[in-house]
């Protein structure tokens, strides 16, 4: 490269986009991270109509963004509710059960990217016994109709 290319390299106008391109999704304030955590960021896909995973809880926060689809999102102590292609979510982790991340649609894969913060040498993911189920039933929202 001359000098002269260099120096127009160095000249030329820097692009301003990066002035308008963050979109903030969502903001949250978790009750706590666990000690020494570690962050792990994992896509998940379920084929059209999957159930997803049985409940469960992540030892801390996680926080998600759904990529393509609808998700079928249910957390301990809230109603069920269904979160689509560009939007976000997030669960507090910790002792809270999260019963659904199932895909909604019959006729089409759903994407989620999910970072977590995890305890290290635990597994990210934990599921929760029937027994447990029943004693905690008093804990969910009711389901819809």
């Amino acid at each position: 490269m001359s000098v002269n290319e260099a120096e127009t390299k160095q000249t030329a106008p820097r692009s301003e986009a990066w002035k308008t391109a963050l979109t903030v999704l969502q903001e949250a304030h978790p009750p706590s991270i666990p000690d020494g955590a570690e962050a792990m960021t994992i896509l998940i896909q379920y084929p059209p109509g999957d159930p997803g995973t049985p409940p469960h809880r992540h030892p801390g926060p996680a926080f998600g963004y759904v990529v393509e689809g609808e998700m079928r999102f249910e957390l301990e102590g809230e109603p069920e509710r269904v979160i689509r292609a560009g939007e976000a979510f997030w669960e507090a982790g910790g002792d809270v059960i999260h019963y659904q991340d199932g895909n909604n649609r019959a006729d089409t894969w759903v994407r989620f990217v999910v970072t977590m913060m995890c305890v290290p040498g635990q597994p990210m993911l934990v599921l929760v016994d029937e027994h447990e189920l029943a004693d905690r039933r008093n804990r969910r929202a009711p389901r819809p109709a």
